[in-house]
C-alpha cells in the first residue's frame, strides 16, 4: 500500500508569539493565520521486502535506515520522523513497528517562518492516519503533532501551526492553560481575500533562522524585563483582534497601517525578532511605495510580508531585487492537511 498526504503551510498574519507558553496559559493568546498553496508532502510505502525502517527527506537530501531489531530513538538527523514514527507506532499499534519507507518533501526550508517544520509534522502524523485508519479528528491530529514536536522532541514554539496546517483557510486562533485551543474559522468573502492576495508580497530573505532559539530568547526577555516587553506582547495581541475586525469589513488599507504597528510592538518583545538585513529591506520598501511589513513567523529571516497598494506592487519588486532572496507568487487556500492511497 503506498500513501499520500499533503499540508499546507500558513501565513503568521497577526497575534504571532501570543500562542506560547507562558504567555497563553497566564493571559491566553490569540493569532490570526491563513493556509497558502505551499506545501509539505510524506510519503508512505509499506510494501518494501527488508526488516528496517527508511526515512528520507528529499529535500534536505538527508536518507536514515533503521534497523528493527534495534531500539527506536528519536536522536538522529531526521528527529521529527523518528518522533512521529514512534509514537504511533507505540500509542497506536501496540508497540509493533512495522516495516515502511517514509519520504518527505517541502515547498518551503525549515526556518521560513512558514510554520514548515510543525507542518511537516502533521502532514507525517496524515499519512499514518490514513495508513492505520486511526480515529483521530482535526483537534487530536493537530494536539498530537503539538506533543510530539514541543514535548517529545523539546523544540520550543507555539501552538497555531499545528492547528492551521489540520483545519486550513483562514482561522482565528485562541489559546489557553492547560493546552484548550479554540479554532474558529473564518468566513472572509471571496473579493476580500482577492484584494488581500493584491495588496501582499511575499518575500524570501534567502535566510533561514532557528525559530525555537528566537523563541526561547522572547520567552526570556519578557520573563527578564521590567513590562515594556509584556506591554509589547499585549499589543501584538490586541493588533489580532483589530486586524480581524478590519479583515471582516474589508478594509486593506486599515490592515497594512495596522501592520506597521503589530510590527513595532513584535520587534519589542525580543532583540532576535529583527535584524541588521530586514531592517534595510523595511527602510527600501517603504521609500518605494510600501505600506508595512512584516516577518511571518518567529522573527529573524524567513518570508517577509509586504502590504503594498497593487498599482505600486512591481515597483517595491523592483527594489527587492537588490536584495538576495526572492519573491514567492502565491495564493490563499482553504483546505487543511489530507491524504490518500493509491
Amino acid at each position: 500500500m503506498k500513501i499520500r498526504s499533503k499540508a499546507p503551510l500558513r501565513l503568521g498574519i497577526a497575534g504571532g508569539g501570543t500562542d506560547v507558553s507562558p504567555y497563553s496559559d497566564e493571559f491566553g493568546g490569540c493569532v490570526l493565520n491563513a493556509t497558502i498553496n505551499m506545501y509539505s508532502y510524506a510519503f508512505i510505502d509499506d510494501e518494501i521486502d527488508d526488516k528496517s525502517i527508511i526515512f528520507e527527506a528529499k529535500d534536505l537530501g538527508i536518507t536514515e535506515s533503521i534497523d528493527l531489531n534495534h531500539n527506536i530513538s528519536i536522536a538522529g538527523k531526521l528527529m521529527l520522523h523518528r518522533a512521529v514514527y514512534k509514537k504511533v507506532m507505540e500509542k497506536y499499534n501496540n508497540g509493533k513497528y512495522i516495516p515502511l519507507r517514509l519520504t518527505t518533501q517541502s515547498d518551503a526550508p525549515p526556518g521560513s517562518g512558514l510554520g514548515s517544520s510543525s507542518t511537516m509534522v502533521v502532514t507525517m502524523l496524515e499519512a499514518f492516519r490514513q495508513l492505520l485508519s486511526l480515529p483521530l479528528g482535526e483537534y487530536d491530529l493537530a494536539q498530537l503533532a503539538y506533543e510530539i514536536e514541543r514535548q517529545d522532541c523539546s523544540l520550543a514554539g507555539g501552538k497555531q501551526d499545528q492547528y492551521a496546517a489540520t483545519f486550513g483557510g483562514f482561522n482565528f486562533m485562541e489559546f489557553y492553560k492547560n493546552d484548550q485551543v479554540i479554532v474558529n474559522p473564518l468566513r472572509i468573502r471571496r473579493y476580500i481575500i482577492n484584494e488581500l492576495e493584491s495588496s501582499l508580497i511575499l518575500f524570501f530573505t534567502g535566510a533561514s533562522r532557528d525559530s525555537a532559539k528566537i523563541i526561547n530568547d522572547q520567552i526570556r526577555s519578557i520573563q527578564e524585563d521590567n513590562g515594556s516587553r509584556l506591554n509589547a506582547m499585549h499589543s501584538v495581541k490586541r493588533s489580532a483582534y483589530k486586524i480581524k475586525e478590519l479583515l471582516f469589513k474589508s478594509d486593506i488599507l486599515g490592515i497594512a497601517h495596522e501592520f506597521r504597528s503589530a510590527w513595532e510592538s513584535k520587534k519589542a518583545t525580543s532583540k532576535s525578532i529583527s535584524n541588521e538585513l530586514i531592517d534595510r529591506i523595511e527602510s527600501e520598501i517603504l521609500q518605494s511605495g510600501a505600506l508595512s511589513m512584516k516577518v511571518s513567523g518567529a522573527g529573524g529571516g524567513g518570508f517577509i510580508m509586504i502590504f503594498v497598494e497593487p498599482e505600486k506592487k512591481l515597483d517595491v519588486i523592483k527594489t527587492l531585487q537588490k536584495f538576495d532572496g526572492h519573491v514567492r507568487n502565491f495564493q490563499f487556500t482553504d483546505e487543511g492537511v489530507y491524504s490518500w492511497t493509491i
